[in-house]
């Protein structure tokens, strides 16, 4: 089995566009989906929580192999400082996160 992000057919790293690419799919999947998530709220709709999704998604790629509770501190750390983060707090963000991380590691 290869790496998350690897091409498995040339043996190298994904390459930024195929990153950008998937995420397009993701994309697609939450904005299709996020209202149905038992943390979101409709009052907030989906440009709220996109960037946790992708944090999520993206942090998950670049951190294959380690788990969600190994992690996490570094990903508040992390969010904290991005400024994509809106006005989202961790805590209330949190959730959105986790989910695209399962999601991208398939759990």
């Amino acid at each position: 089995m290869h790496a998350p992000d690897t091409n498995p057919s040339q043996g190298f790293k994904a390459t930024e566009q195929q990153l950008a690419d998937d995420w397009v799919d993701q994309e697609t999947y939450w904005r299709d989906s996020w209202q149905s998530r038992p943390y979101t709220s409709a009052d907030l709709g989906f440009d709220f929580y996109r960037p946790a999704y992708r944090y999520g998604y993206e942090s998950a790629r670049s951190n294959a192999g380690r788990l969600w509770d190994e992690i996490e501190p570094d990903l508040r750390s992390g969010w904290d400082r991005d400024e994509q983060r809106g006005r989202a707090t961790w805590d209330n963000i949190k959730e959105a996160v986790r989910d695209a991380w399962n999601r991208a590691t398939n759990r």
